[in-house]
């Protein structure tokens, strides 16, 4: 029976991908709404709590076997705000299944009519603030936890907007190479995770229990948290959630490593 568990605390993390420059631009360009159907992003639910119902979506894929990708585009621009469409989740997922209908050249042409479109439309309606994530200090978490298992991974990144990754330094190409494919393929469910299927999400949550293993298997221990940071500004009335996961690899023997008692530290012994 296991009596401990590994965390450490969360320093120096930086999120990857998306800029949140680039995205107060994507979304004060589009004024919170779908290029599509013109849709809201942003809604109410209940008092007091919003829902994102957005995609923030590549125009050209970033991944190898995605819509629309194209080796040739530079690797630098595939998360520039020309390389972006804001887009429902329910047309997100249409143009992905038709893409060779909604084209690379027709999706530009309807972002930037749908611009036009924002511009014109709401041009009388009071000024859109600007787009900003905000931290909240009673949402970042005190330490992340030791991440055992693919579906305690899965379960991590699921639902998330971004991601923030930290490893220690790395000694070799193997180890580069192990590392860089699992944050890879771990960033990569952020993007694809709400589109795949149930024997997709088996498969994921096994193929993550493996890297996992190999990791600690080259001396490697992976933690893991989430941060719920706020999205302030555009039309909204209030902000609206924003989660990011937390992702860390480390080296078995990091100094920041705090080795806690099971049963003490879930009897709230800190």
């Amino acid at each position: 029976m296991r009596l401990t568990k590994e965390y450490i605390k969360p320093v120096g993390l930086n999120i990857m991908g998306i800029t949140d420059k680039t995205r107060k631009i994507l979304w004060g360009r589009s004024g919170n709404r779908c290029a599509i159907c013109k849709r809201e992003l942003i809604v109410t639910a209940t008092v007091g709590n919003q829902s994102v119902v957005a995609d923030e979506c590549h125009i050209v894929s970033s991944r190898s076997n995605g819509p629309r990708n194209d080796p040739s585009y530079p690797p630098e621009k595939l998360d520039t705000y020309e390389n972006l469409i804001l887009l429902c989740r329910v047309h997100h997922k249409m143009i992905d299944d038709q893409c060779e209908s909604y084209t690379v050249n027709i999706l530009r042409q309807m972002k930037a009519n749908h611009e036009v479109w924002v511009s014109r439309n709401l041009a009388d309606i009071a000024k859109p603030k600007p787009f900003k994530l905000r931290r909240v200090k009673q949402n970042i978490p005190a330490y992340l936890a030791r991440l055992m298992t693919g579906k305690e991974v899965l379960d991590l990144v699921m639902h998330a907007y971004a991601i923030s990754m930290n490893n220690d330094e790395l000694e070799a190409r193997e180890e580069a190479d192990l590392v860089g494919g699992f944050l890879q393929n771990v960033r990569d469910l952020i993007d694809i995770g709400d589109d795949l299927e149930p024997m997709d999400l088996v498969k994921a949550t096994f193929d993550l229990t493996g890297s996992l293993e190999e990791l600690e298997h080259a001396g490697f221990f992976v933690f893991g948290g989430r941060e719920i940071q706020l999205l302030e500004g555009g039309i909204a009335v209030g902000p609206s959630e924003w989660p990011v996961a937390i992702l860390c690899v480390l080296r078995k023997d990091n100094d920041g490593i705090i080795h806690r008692n099971l049963a003490q530290f879930e009897e709230g012994d800190v």
